[in-house]
Order: C-alpha cells, then structure tokens, then sequence
C-alpha cells in the first residue's frame, strides 16, 4: 500500500483501530493513502451482492462514502476533529458479478475548514465504470471515547 510521506504517522492511527467496522465487513483493502487521491478495492461476494449475484448499490455507496470520508480525514490537521457524511448520491452505470472486484478512487473537489466534497468512482477489473459518486462531508469534533 502506498502512503503519502506526510501521512504515514496518522495512517497509524486509521489503520490500527481495534474495532471492526463496514470496511472490514465488506472486505475493503486501502491501496493508495494520499491527501488528493484515496485507493481502495472491494470484492463482489455474499457481503456486497443483492440477491440475483451482482453488486448491490448499497454496497457501491457504502465503498464510495468510505474512501471520501478516509480522504476528508486525512486532510484534517486536527487530530481532534472528524468528518462525516452529509449527502451522497451515486449513479449506478453497469453491473458486476459475485466473484468480481470493484477499485474505487476518490478526490477531492474541495477541502474547506468546515465542508468537504469528494468524488469517487468505482471500476470493474476491465477498467469499466460501474459507479460515480460524489459525497458533502461536514467537519465535526470528533466523539470522545
């Protein structure tokens, strides 16, 4: 996995929860950590797929929010703040089977103090589009544990 240079010390932190979350329910593995470009693939199995064996769109939505909130994250200087998802839609181009793979990368259109919005697409092994998403994060304090 690539991580930009500047980001390796709280890329300890992200990576390194002990807690399980969505991404790890449905296989989501980092692939590229930088502040401008977030890289993550998913695989297309029972945890991601509707019932007829093709991905769900819930599924495409929920690898498009994570890899724009991961991104949001990484832009902050505040250790002490987060961000959150606000809205996000995604337009579903083409299908792809149980036993596939989906890569997702997403970039920033705008890092604010207090808004954020990031644009992810999702492509099948063949490079094809599958989905395009774009997400609003809202910059909060983070929860206190």
């Amino acid at each position: 996995m690539f991580i930009e240079e500047e980001l390796k010390e709280k890329a300890k932190i992200y990576f390194n929860y002990s807690h399980k979350h969505m991404g790890d329910a449905l296989g989501i593995e980092f692939q590229h950590v930088a502040k401008n470009k977030i890289v993550a693939t998913m695989p297309v199995d029972e945890n991601s797929v509707q019932p007829f064996g093709v991905l769900h769109g819930g599924a495409s939505v929920a690898l498009a929010e994570t890899l724009c909130s991961v991104g949001g994250w990484f832009n902050l200087d505040d250790i002490q703040k987060t961000v959150v998802g606000v809205e996000i839609n995604a337009n579903h181009i083409r299908s792809v089977k149980m036993g596939g793979k989906v890569t997702g990368t997403a970039q920033p259109v705008n890092v604010g103090r207090k808004i954020q919005v990031w644009e992810c697409e999702l492509r099948d092994e063949r490079d094809k589009l599958v989905c395009t998403s774009r997400c609003t994060l809202a910059v909060i304090n983070r929860p206190r544990d």
